[in-house]
C-alpha cells in the first residue's frame, strides 16, 4: 500500500466521488447556520441537515465534502490518550433520495481497495443485526465471506437522533495487526483494543422515528457517509495515532523543538505535547471562521482550548509567547485544503497573540495562589478545595475553573463543585449553546416549515423596483392557507420578486403587492428555507389568493436610503483597514434607511484622531464619486482580485463582487448605489466595544445625517437662547459665564465660612481635654463639606495641638469632618477611625486618614449624639 499525505487523501476522496456524479462542496464554517442544536459543527452531515429533512433543495442530489469539525465533549481526555482530539476532518459522500445501499457499499470498497490500495484481506464490514439487505450486498455482490461480515446491535450500528430520519449502519474495519491487539483469545472486530479500527461508516437513512419508537419507511431514502480523514491517514501511513500522521506530526515536532523535548519517552510530557498540538489546530481553525474569545458559548470553548494550550506549554518549559508560531505551522500544513487560513492569517495571529498575552498575565499569579491553597489543604489534611476558594481564583484572578480542576486532579485532589456554583450565583453558564432542540433540523418549529420545499423565488431586484409575478404560497402567522383577506396578517411567496430579503446586514425591503382587487402592505421581506423569499405584512384591501397575478412595488425611497448606508459600510471597512491594519474584519453589520451599524475586529478603543482619519477617508471617497460596479464571477477568479469575504459565509461557485472604484472590493449580495457620490457624506456618531476583540461603529449618511444636523442645530439655538447669545458666540459666552460663576462661588464659600465662624462666636470656651489632648466638637449651621474642611483647618490652627470634629445638617443630609494635629496623632488619635465610630449616629458611614477624615449621613437628629460620643471614642484611642 502506497503512503499518502493528508492533503493527498483529501483530494483523492473528493475527486473519486466527483467521478461518481457528486458535487464537491467546500467545508462549511465551524459556526452552525440557523441550527440551535449545536454550538459548533461536529460532524460531516451536520451542515447538510436541511437537505436531509427536505427543508431545502440540495444543489445536487449527490454531494461530497471534507468538513472541518470540533468536538469538545471529552476535552479532559485530550492528551491523556493518543485517540482523543478536538479538531478533525470528516470525509463524506451523501445521497439525497438518489442512490442507496448498493452504490454506497460498492463505492466505499472501491475507494479503499482500488484508489487508496488497502489490502482487502485486512478489511472487515459490519452491518446492523437485522439488515439482511446490506448482508446480501456484502456477501453476494462484493464476495465477502459470511464469517467476515459482523452483525452488531442497535447501540453500535443504528443511527438516530431523537425523532426524524434514522437507519442502520454498515461500517468497515481495518485490521492494524497483532502489535495493536490486546492478545486475548478471540480478539476480533468489535473488541475494545486498538487492533480493529473503524475507518468508514455508511449510514442508510431509510426510516422515520416518530419519537416514540415507531418506525416507518421514508419515501426519500438517503446516504450519509462519515470517514475521519485522520483515521484513514493513520492506516495509509501505518502510524500509531493521529499525532503521527504527516501534517499533525509536523506540528507536534514543532512543539517538541520549542520545548526541547522528545515525543514517546515520558507519559506526562507526551500528554502536554498532544494537548498543545491538538488545541492549536482547533483555535487556528475556529478563529479563521470568525470565532473570538469570550466568556460564553463557542467563544468560551475557544478561550478554554487556548488557555489549556498555554498552560501545557508552560508545563513543557516553553518560555514566553509561542502559540502564534505554532499557528503558522497549522496554516502551512492545511492551507491547501482550506485557503481561508492563509487569507485570514494576520487576523488569526493577532487574536491568538492578544489572548495569550492576557492569559499569561493571570496564569502565573493564579498558579502561585493555587499552590498556597494546596499547601493549606495539606496542612489540614484536606483533599477538596472549597468552592469559595475555587471561585475566588476564578473571579478575582481570572483563573479558569477547568484549569483549577485539572491541576488538582493531577495531584489526586478535587474541588467543591456545588460550592463553586453557589458562590458563582447568577453568573452565566460557561458553555451555553445547546438549546434543548431535539429535532433533527435543530430549528424551532415554524409555519414556514409546512411550505413546499420545491418552491423557489427568483430575486430580480438589482435592476427592478416593480415587477409582475404569481403568488405561489400564502401563510397566516400559524398556518399555510389558500387566501388572505382584508386585515389579515401573513406572508406572501411569489415566483419572482424585486424585494430584497434581509441578509448580510441589509434590512429587507418594504412596499406594496397589488392585485386587480386586493392590496398587501409589505412591512419587511425575509429569506425562507431554500431560495424562497417571504413578504411579511397585512392585507390592506380586498383579498390575495394562491395563483393571483400581482404587481410588486418596492418602497423606492427606503431602498435608496438603505443602499446609501450599505455602500458606506464597504467604504468604512476599507478605511478602517487602512487606519488600523489588515487584522480588521467585518464581524457583523446592520443597515436600514435611518443609519448604519458596523461591527469589526479590533482590540482597543479608537482614539479621536483615528476616528477622524477613518471619517476623512470615507468622505474623500464619497466626494470622489467612485463608480460602483457589481459583477458575478467564478469564486476563484473573485479571490484573485483580492475581494474581501465575510467570516463564516458560505459562497457558491459564482459570487457577486462589488467594486467601488479601485478603493474597495468585496463579495456582497446586497443592493448598492451606482456612484459613491449618492451617499452624500458620512458622520460617525459613536464607537464602542461590544465584546472581547469586537468594536462597533454607528454612523449616519444622506437623509439620516441631515436630520442629525437639523436636530443638532436646533439644540444649539436653544442653548444659545438660554444664555442670551447667538450660536456663533455661544462658546465665548459659556466660557465667560463659567469664569464668572467660579469667581462668585469662591466668594460665596468665603462668606459662608466667615459667617459660620462668626455665628459660633468664641469657641475656646468649648474646648475640652481628653488625657491631655485638646478636643473641640461643634455643630455648624449651613456649611457644606468644603466649608467644614476650611473651618476645621482654621480651628486646628487656633487650637495649636488637638482634635477638631465638626458636624452640619441640612435638607435631611449630614456632613461630618474630623481633623487631628501631628501631636495628637502621636498620642494615638486617628481622625478616620473617629469619624467611622460616630457616623452611625447620623445613619451613615465614612472614614479617612489619621490626620483628616469625613463622613455623610441621613439623620440630622443624631448630630448631638454623634458629637457627644467624640470624647468617649477619642479616650479609647489615646495612650
Amino acid at each position: 500500500m502506497q503512503s499518502y499525505g493528508v492533503n493527498e487523501l483529501r483530494k483523492m476522496f473528493l475527486k473519486f466521488f466527483e467521478s461518481k456524479g457528486h458535487l464537491a462542496m467546500k467545508s462549511f464554517s465551524l459556526v452552525p447556520h440557523n441550527d440551535k442544536s449545536l454550538l459548533l459543527i461536529n460532524s460531516g452531515m451536520a451542515p447538510l441537515k436541511p437537505y436531509f429533512t427536505g427543508q431545502e433543495i440540495p444543489p445536487r442530489r449527490r454531494v461530497t465534502t471534507c468538513q472541518k469539525c470540533i468536538r469538545t465533549g471529552d476535552i479532559e481526555n485530550v492528551g491523556k490518550t493518543a485517540r482523543h482530539g478536538t479538531f478533525f476532518e470528516m470525509l463524506g459522500n451523501f445521497s439525497f433520495g438518489d442512490y442507496f445501499k448498493t452504490e454506497a457499499i460498492h463505492w466505499s470498497w472501491e475507494f479503499l481497495t482500488e484508489v487508496v490500495g488497502i489490502d482487502p484481506d485486512r478489511l472487515y464490514p459490519s452491518i446492523y443485526e437485522d439488515d439482511d439487505e446490506a448482508f446480501k450486498i456484502w456477501n453476494e455482490e462484493m464476495g465477502i465471506p459470511a464469517e467476515r461480515i459482523f452483525r452488531f446491535g442497535k447501540e453500535d450500528n443504528f443511527w438516530e437522533h431523537g425523532s426524524g430520519p434514522c437507519g442502520p449502519c454498515s461500517e468497515i474495519y481495518y485490521d492494524r495487526g497483532e502489535k495493536y491487539g490486546c492478545g486475548k483469545p478471540g480478539c476480533t472486530v468489535g473488541c475494545d483494543c486498538d487492533r480493529y479500527m473503524e475507518i468508514w461508516n455508511n449510514v442508510f437513512s431509510q426510516f422515520n422515528n416518530d419519537g416514540h419508537g415507531n418506525y416507518t419507511d421514508l419515501i426519500q431514502k438517503n446516504i450519509d457517509t462519515g470517514m475521519g480523514l485522520e483515521r484513514l491517514a493513520c492506516v495509509v501511513q501505518d502510524v500509531d495515532s493521529m499525532f503521527d500522521i504527516d501534517t499533525i506530526k509536523a506540528l507536534r515536532d514543532h512543539v517538541c523543538r520549542l520545548a526541547d523535548k522528545s515525543y514517546g519517552i515520558d507519559h506526562e510530557t507526551d500528554v502536554s505535547l498532544r494537548v498543545v498540538t491538538d488545541h492549536v489546530r482547533s483555535v487556528t481553525f475556529m478563529i479563521s471562521d470568525g470565532i473570538l474569545p469570550s466568556n460564553s458559548g463557542r467563544g468560551y470553548v475557544l478561550r478554554r482550548l487556548l488557555r489549556r494550550a498555554c498552560r501545557h506549554g508552560k508545563l513543557l518549559g516553553i518560555d514566553g509567547a509561542f502559540l502564534v508560531d505554532l499557528a503558522n505551522t497549522v496554516i502551512e500544513g492545511s492551507k491547501d485544503g482550506y485557503p481561508e487560513l492563509e487569507e485570514k492569517k494576520e487576523f488569526i495571529f493577532n487574536v491568538i497573540a492578544k489572548e495569550e498575552a492576557n492569559f499569561n498575565k493571570t496564569i502565573d499569579q493564579g498558579l502561585s495562589i493555587l499552590a498556597d491553597m494546596e499547601a493549606e489543604m495539606e496542612k489540614r489534611g484536606e483533599k477538596v478545595l472549597s468552592g469559595e476558594d475555587a471561585f475566588r481564583l476564578y473571579d478575582t484572578y481570572g483563573f479558569p475553573i477547568d484549569l483549577t480542576s485539572e491541576i488538582l486532579e493531577e495531584k489526586g485532589l478535587t474541588y467543591d463543585e456545588e460550592g463553586f456554583k453557589k458562590a458563582q450565583e447568577e453568573q452565566k453558564k460557561k458553555s451555553e449553546g445547546s438549546f434543548g432542540v431535539h429535532s433533527m433540523s435543530g430549528k424551532d418549529a415554524s409555519v414556514y416549515d409546512e411550505l413546499d420545499s420545491t418552491l423557489e423565488t427568483e430575486f430580480v431586484g438589482y435592476d427592478n423596483l416593480s415587477y409582475e409575478a404569481k403568488v405561489t404560497a400564502l401563510t397566516t402567522e400559524t398556518e399555510v392557507v389558500d387566501a388572505l383577506s382584508d386585515g389579515e396578517k401573513g406572508t406572501i411567496v411569489v415566483d419572482k420578486t424585486p424585494f430584497y430579503g434581509t441578509m448580510g446586514g441589509q434590512e429587507g425591503d418594504a412596499g406594496v403587492i397589488r392585485t386587480a382587487d386586493g392590496e398587501f402592505t409589505v412591512e419587511t421581506t425575509i429569506h425562507l428555507a431554500g431560495t424562497k423569499l417571504g413578504h411579511i405584512g397585512y392585507v390592506s384591501k380586498g383579498m390575495i389568493k394562491i395563483g393571483d397575478q400581482v404587481t410588486l412595488e418596492v418602497d423606492a425611497q427606503k431602498r435608496a436610503l438603505t443602499e446609501r448606508n450599505h455602500s458606506a459600510t464597504h467604504l468604512l471597512q476599507k478605511a478602517l483597514r487602512e487606519v488600523l491594519g489588515a487584522h480588521v474584519e467585518q464581524a457583523g453589520s446592520s443597515v436600514n434607511e435611518d443609519r448604519l451599524r458596523f461591527d469589526f475586529t479590533h482590540f482597543s478603543a479608537l482614539s479621536q484622531e483615528e476616528l477622524k482619519q477613518v471619517e476623512a477617508i470615507v468622505n474623500e471617497k464619497i466626494m470622489a464619486g467612485l463608480p460602483v460596479v457589481c459583477k458575478n464571477m467564478p469564486i476563484e477568479e473573485a479571490r484573485k482580485t483580492g475581494a474581501q469575504a465575510l467570516f463564516g459565509e458560505k459562497y457558491g461557485d459564482v459570487v457577486r463582487v462589488v467594486n467601488m472604484g479601485d478603493f474597495s472590493i468585496e463579495f456582497c449580495g446586497g443592493t448598492h448605489v451606482k456612484n459613491t457620490g449618492e451617499i452624500m457624506a458620512l458622520k460617525i456618531v459613536s464607537e464602542s466595544g461590544i465584546s472581547a476583540g469586537v468594536r462597533r461603529i454607528e454612523a449616519l449618511t444622506s437623509k439620516g445625517l441631515l436630520k442629525y444636523y437639523d436636530k443638532l442645530e436646533e439644540s444649539l439655538k436653544e442653548a444659545a437662547a438660554l444664555v442670551k447669545a447667538t450660536p456663533d458666540h455661544l462658546v465665548e459666552k459659556i466660557s465667560h459665564t463659567l469664569a464668572e460663576n467660579k469667581s462668585l462661588h469662591s466668594e460665596v464659600e468665603s462668606l459662608k465660612s466667615k459667617m459660620a465662624k462668626e455665628s459660633m462666636g468664641d469657641v475656646t470656651e468649648q474646648v475640652e481635654e481628653v488625657k491631655g489632648v485638646k478636643v473641640l466638637a461643634l455643630k455648624v449651621d449651613g456649611a457644606d463639606m468644603n466649608g467644614l474642611r476650611d473651618l476645621g483647618d482654621q480651628l486646628k490652627e487656633k487650637l495649636g495641638e488637638g482634635v477638631v470634629v465638626l458636624a452640619s445638617g441640612a435638607d435631611g443630609k449630614v456632613s461630618l469632618m474630623a481633623t487631628a494635629t501631628d501631636g495628637a496623632i502621636k498620642q494615638g488619635a486617628h481622625a478616620g477611625n473617629l469619624v467611622k465610630a460616630i457616623a452611625g449616629c447620623v445613619g451613615g458611614g465614612g472614614g479617612g486618614r489619621p490626620n483628616m477624615a469625613q463622613a455623610g449621613g441621613k439623620n440630622p437628629a443624631g448630630i448631638d449624639e454623634a458629637l457627644a460620643k467624640v470624647k468617649e471614642v477619642l479616650e479609647g484611642q489615646l495612650k
